[in-house]
């Protein structure tokens, strides 16, 4: 598999309006829509040394754009005093929500924040490991790998509707074994 390099003079022509579009769906604000996609734009510069080029430029601007939106809600969320952030997501075939909880952002890291993060990173191999073999893969393909879901189908044979049932059972089973072995 040919290695992804990472090309930032490219980045708003490329995928300023993706990232634009994803954000909107999600935040339902133009204004802090933009805000994010910027911020993105800003921690993928000083990131960059970390880009293996494993994935796509694309995938991996996605990724870092997830962590700014669940940043924005947890901010919210902190306002009124919680440590949580729940995102409704909306896709042809379902709808629904998910809670993200305590969520760090892997460009702001401290000695403290990366040893934390390591144990993090065991607690969840290890909690993925007691998953059915399915659920695994595709809790990984999905929410480790950022597979699309067609693509995820395509490569397992199943539709998206049980693509989002076994994801949802996953979440479920991860966000267990984590409470009970990582918090």
């Amino acid at each position: 598999m040919p290695k992804h390099v990472i090309d930032p003079n490219q980045w708003i022509n490329l995928y300023s309006d993706y990232l634009f579009n994803y954000t909107i769906t999600r935040v339902n604000d133009r204004e802090i829509a933009q805000d994010l996609v910027q911020d993105t734009f800003v921690a993928g510069l000083k990131s960059m040394k970390n880009f293996k080029g494993e994935a796509s430029e694309r995938t991996w601007l996605i990724s870092i754009l997830k962590r700014k939106i669940i940043d924005h809600y947890r901010k919210i969320n902190s306002k009124k005093g919680k440590a949580e952030v729940r995102m409704t997501y909306n896709t042809d075939e379902s709808e629904g929500d998910w809670l993200e909880e305590r969520v760090a952002d892997p460009f702001d890291k401290t000695a403290e924040d990366t040893i934390e993060n390591t144990e993090l990173g065991i607690a969840i191999d290890n909690c993925l490991g007691k998953l059915p073999e399915k659920q695994a893969q595709v809790f990984e393909m999905k929410t480790i790998l950022n597979y699309e879901t067609e693509a995820i189908c395509n490569e397992l044979d199943i539709t998206a509707s049980n693509l989002w049932v076994i994801i949802h059972r996953a979440r479920v089973s991860m966000a267990s074994c984590l409470e009970k072995n990582w918090f």
